[in-house]
């Protein structure tokens, strides 16, 4: 896995000893000698890593950190602050200042690259959730959430700390607790396993694994079992390790952890990272869900809220081959407003927009969960229903019917419009129906059912005259 890692350090020998180890692991390197020109690189480059030294003259590195983590188009860019400085007070203030790790001179050549490895995968799984968001914005309504990952509130947070019951464990659990830090601490007791997977359905949103080799659980397990579980594959995991332990260090990133603290845990940093890990989990939580909003309203109809054409050409074609190789029946409905030019006419569009709603909510109530309704168009809706053969079809299209025409739509002006559909009812032959063919069925019996007097349902049957016609006043 290459990357391109901006070194960032005013001492050049610095610069060539990183430059040289990530070389020799593949990585493309960049450098830059102080901070004004780490940022205009990094505005012109865009690499996907930065590993920047503190102690700087002029701007400092955590001044740096704190101007990139604010630019929205750069905050993404994992940064490591790589220094001399070893108290814990210096690692808070670099994780405040919205630094990914900290790692402090001689770096240990283990931790620093599997460290590079996991932020890697990090950047890439954000970045494909923001090219996501991004597409299903131009195909949606929606506006992006520009804000920083700095500015997302972390507090509230669920915290599950998996542990031994020892004097550590309730050293991490009071830390999380702190009434000012407002983390709520889940204890997991010689964790792992179906009690952690129950902590976990709390809607925690980290965990910190607390546990000693020997003593109790296996911190390695956990984090495995942890990565392994669909519903916790990507809650972040930190896990506490011994001071100078590369080798586990670097075993814990590769298998997932999003970061570690190593014993004595200064409680100060422990709640740094633990709201870094936050703060990225609900900025990619929110990534998400923006992503999924905006691609529904994408294949949504706007006024009636149904799926729209677009959708209906992609869904429909995947039903008929499921439902065929599945050797189940597939109907499907299309359905016309009767007059409704007529109606537009005489109450105004605005409430013909209210009919074609009203009508599209009558029917999507009426119907099954996995049923799929759509606005194909105008006045015309389709109803797509798997598993279903021609005769509980003309059921339900009569259903439909009835349930529409026996109660007027009242308008927003309180006036009472009589509305109904015709409706034509088609079902696919198995063996070689497709979307299309379907629809011209459904087609073509609902314009027998129009040619008829309307306000009725006609069924199609493949190569057949209408198998059955109804009227009912």
């Amino acid at each position: 896995m290459s990357a391109r890692i901006l070194v960032v350090d005013d001492i050049p020998a610095n610069v060539r000893l990183l430059e040289a180890k990530l070389q020799a692991e593949y990585f493309e390197v960049i450098a830059a000698e102080d901070g004004p020109s780490a940022l205009t690189i990094v505005a012109r480059e865009m690499p996907d890593i930065i590993l920047l030294d503190v102690m700087m003259p002029g701007m400092d590195g955590f001044e740096v950190c704190r101007r990139i983590k604010h630019d929205p188009l750069a905050q993404h860019i994992p940064i490591v602050m790589v220094t001399a400085l070893s108290e814990p007070e210096d690692r808070v203030r670099g994780l405040e200042s919205g630094a990914d790790d900290f790692l402090t001179k001689p770096i240990d050549d283990k931790a620093l690259f599997a460290r590079v490895r996991s932020l890697v995968r990090l950047k890439m799984m954000t970045d494909e959730w923001r090219m996501r968001e991004e597409i299903s914005l131009t195909l949606g309504d929606g506006d992006g959430d520009v804000r920083p990952v700095m500015e997302i509130d972390a507090s509230d947070a669920r915290v599950a700390v998996v542990g031994d019951r020892d004097g550590s464990f309730d050293r991490m659990a009071q830390a999380i607790s702190r009434d000012s830090d407002r983390l709520v601490h889940v204890p997991v007791i010689s964790g792992g396993g179906a009690d952690l997977d129950i902590a976990l359905a709390e809607s925690c949103e980290a965990v910190v694994i607390n546990c000693t080799p020997g003593r109790g659980a296996d911190p390695l397990r956990v984090l495995a079992h942890l990565r392994s579980q669909e519903q916790s594959r990507t809650i972040p995991a930190i896990v506490v390790v011994d001071d100078h332990d590369s080798d586990v260090i670097a075993r814990c990133l590769d298998l997932g952890a999003s970061d570690y603290l190593t014993r004595p845990v200064d409680a100060n940093e422990a709640i740094a990272r633990i709201r870094t890990q936050v703060r990225r989990f609900r900025y990619q939580h929110r990534l998400k869900l923006s992503y999924r909003q905006n691609l529904s309203m994408a294949y949504r109809d706007e006024l009636t809220g149904v799926y729209n054409r677009r959708y209906l050409a992609t869904h429909l074609n995947a039903v008929v081959g499921r439902m065929r190789d599945a050797g189940k029946p597939l109907s499907l409905l299309m359905l016309d407003i009767d007059h409704f030019k007529a109606t537009n006419d005489r109450y105004g569009h605005l409430a013909g927009d209210q009919v074609l709603a009203e009508v599209a909510d009558r029917v999507t109530s009426s119907l099954r969960g996995f049923d799929t309704v759509a606005r194909f168009g105008g006045e015309e809706f389709v109803v797509v229903m798997p598993d279903t053969a021609a005769e509980p079809a003309f059921m339900v299209a009569e259903r439909l019917r009835r349930r529409v025409a026996d109660k007027p739509v009242v308008l927003a002006d309180g006036e009472a419009v009589s509305v109904a559909i015709s409706i034509g009812v088609a079902t696919a032959p198995l063996s070689n129906a497709t979307g299309e063919s379907l629809l011209e069925l459904a087609d073509t019996a609902l314009y027998q059912a129009k040619a008829a007097g309307r306000n009725r349902t006609v069924a199609a049957a493949p190569g057949s005259a209408p198998a059955s016609a109804r009227r009912t006043a």
